[in-house]
């Protein structure tokens, strides 16, 4: 008699969110412990715990998932991944679920929709200079989505450009064409067509 298989659960989106990880996530073992939420810098600003996002997905709760503002506010600090006692992969679930979320259209209705806007304001100068430019990547994003804040964080620019925390004007890494290579074929990869 052969071994038997764990049984499955969870939803047709819990499968899809698992399916389109890039790795397993091993999102089947949560306990809803809320150890990721406890550990999260972010934690107080997201609409879901971690925890709650998973058992959504569980329940199948799609839309909700996908307009939830909790995995553009992962910052990536993998503090949750290394805290999880049952080693969820919890940052490429969030990875995942932007993706998914931009691909329905959901990222621009989220409670978070400037979130989608300076992630791609930030691939974009890592795109020409291989790393952020930190004044560039604010002043562009507040005049582009934000005008009427633009003179809010003004002063706080002033302070950090007296205090030489950021640089006036980009600085290309060496070899960018590789890492401009590099992006190119993970796009591809994805199916993302480059604008």
């Amino acid at each position: 008699m052969g071994a038997s298989k764990k049984p499955v659960r969870g939803s047709v989106f819990f499968h899809e969110v698992v399916g389109a990880t890039a790795v397993d996530p091993h999102l089947e073992a949560c306990l809803q412990c809320g150890t990721c939420g406890g550990s999260c810098p972010s934690g107080n600003d997201m609409e879901h715990t971690p925890r709650t996002l998973f058992a959504m997905i569980a329940a199948g709760m799609r839309e909700t998932v996908l307009r939830s503002n909790t995995p553009w506010y992962c910052v990536s600090c993998y503090y949750c991944m290394e805290r999880c006692p049952q080693e969820v992969h919890i940052t490429d679930v969030m990875y995942t679920l932007k993706r998914l979320a931009i691909k329905e259209g959901f990222s621009r209705q989220s409670s978070a929709a400037q979130a989608p806007a300076f992630s791609e304001t930030f691939m974009e100068h890592v795109e020409r200079y291989g790393r952020s430019f930190e004044l560039g990547l604010i002043t562009r994003y507040f005049l582009r989505h934000r005008p009427l804040d633009t003179v809010k964080i003004a002063p706080i620019g002033a302070g950090m450009l007296r205090r030489k925390r950021f640089d006036l004007t980009p600085r290309k890494i060496r070899q960018i064409e590789q890492l401009q290579a590099i992006l190119a074929r993970a796009d591809e990869l994805e199916g993302i067509a480059r604008v």
